[in-house]
């Protein structure tokens, strides 16, 4: 009977493929929430313009296609594509992964090499790829959800150049929602904050995603629409075990991300134990520990983000257990600083400012006039140098002149934004006196 089961090459291809499997994209314009790798302008797009593409790093959270890409990437340079996992893989695999690409290459048919989970490679295991990417026997593309500049040899970043992929943003999200709408034929059973939190705890990986959107059809009766408190009971159900690949972690990551937010340090404790206990990645908890002092204190308490990568740096020197008291201190401190999205927002608003008004020209006073042409054409003419201004301070505008000055940064009124909307103040007070 098991030959019924199995085709020849493996899996009955009749058999049910998951949702995010049926989704992948089939060109590079499909890949939702990496648009400055893969839009018109996008890093990886000029590459392949230029008709070279070389050996790449792709450095980003899981479910965010590098995967995906790397396939894609492969069928646009017209390269075999092989792929091989840095968990499975061992000293003889990758021989024999390096001499079936040299034969390829013997008979003119290049080899995109995927290695997923490359930081799990030694040392010595990522060395060996040096040879076959200086002779171009592979084009290697390796991807890691780790820092590339702390976990791979300074000798294999020299020869690759990292690309940083970027959890999905509820806009993209979005767009995986209504594409699965669109396959299935059927919309998603969620009043409107329900979908709101189903974005939320996605937590910016478009594969989980995807497998929640599969667990709410499943879940879901006939006409009923779930609201917010039935999806988390869907959620729970589905993964009542924590699973580092599957919805406990994402919800219990965010509901430490929260807590933190919310400035309630025990229940922060509290969920950094569970995630800790249940065999969480102490290095992914000690960066979305970084990004909480990025993105909800900020300035505010410009020591978070230093505490933040000493907890990491701490844990990286001491290991696990005694490490991890670094990483609670951490926690403790980011969820009593005080608060502020205001950098958060500001970079926000200054990425929209660059998309609407990209092609502007900087006023030419504030350019360098190097050549003896550019200083006829005006660059440089009129610049005040502030220290010899009063009070060090020109109030002079740098802004395009197309759109003036723009406001992007309003600190808070907590903690050093404090002091900083007071500096801020000042200097409009001495723009406005100096008409500037």
């Amino acid at each position: 009977m098991a030959g019924d089961l199995f085709s020849a090459s493996g899996l009955d291809k009749s058999a049910p493929r998951p949702l995010a499997d049926r989704l992948r994209p089939s060109r590079l314009e499909e890949v939702a929430g990496q648009d400055h790798l893969i839009g018109s302008n996008g890093a990886l797009s000029r590459l392949l313009r230029s008709g070279s593409l070389g050996s790449l790093v792709f450095w980003g959270p899981p479910g965010t296609g590098k995967t995906t890409v790397a396939r894609l990437l492969a069928n646009e340079t017209d390269l075999h594509f092989a792929q091989i996992s840095a968990i499975f893989t061992g000293v003889a695999d990758l021989k024999k992964v390096f001499e079936e690409a040299r034969k390829r290459r013997s008979i003119g048919q290049g080899t995109l090499l995927f290695v997923d989970e490359i930081h799990r490679f030694n040392r010595a295991q990522q060395d060996s790829f040096l040879p076959v990417m200086e002779d171009g026997t592979i084009t290697l593309i390796g991807a890691t959800t780790e820092n590339p500049s702390f976990e791979l040899n300074a000798a294999l970043l020299s020869r690759a150049r990292v690309m940083t992929f970027r959890a999905l943003d509820d806009d993209a999200i979005e767009m995986l929602l209504a594409r699965a709408e669109e396959m299935e034929a059927k919309t998603l059973p969620l009043d409107a904050d329900a979908r709101a939190a189903l974005m939320r705890m996605a937590d910016g990986d478009g594969r989980a995603a995807l497998t929640l959107v599969e667990e709410i059809w499943r879940a879901a009766g006939e006409d009923e629409i779930l609201d917010t408190s039935a999806l988390a009971e869907i959620v729970q159900r589905r993964a009542p075990i924590y699973d580092k690949a599957q919805e406990g972690h994402y919800n219990l990551i965010s509901a430490l991300h929260k807590t933190v937010r919310g400035s309630d340090p025990d229940a922060a404790l509290y969920y950094l134990a569970r995630m800790l206990d249940a065999g969480e990645d102490p290095l992914f908890l000690a960066r979305r520990i970084v990004r909480m002092a990025v993105e909800d204190i900020g300035l505010a308490d410009p020591q978070a983000l230093v505490i933040a990568n000493a907890a990491k740096d701490a844990y990286d020197f001491l290991g696990s257990p005694e490490g991890e008291l670094a990483l609670a201190q951490a926690v403790i401190y980011v969820a009593t600083a005080p608060k502020s999205n205001a950098t958060y927002n500001a970079w926000k608003g200054a990425q929209r400012l660059a998309k609407e008004h990209g092609s502007l020209m900087p006023p030419r006073a504030i350019l360098n006039a190097p050549t003896k042409l550019m200083r006829e054409e005006g660059y440089g003419a009129g610049y005040r140098y502030d220290h010899d201004e009063p009070d060090a301070f020109s109030g002079q505008n740098y802004w395009p002149e197309q759109i003036g000055p723009q406001k992007v940064y309003e600190p808070v009124e907590r903690g050093f934004e404090r002091e900083i909307s007071k500096r801020l103040e000042y200097w409009a007070k001495l723009r406005r006196e100096r008409g500037g």
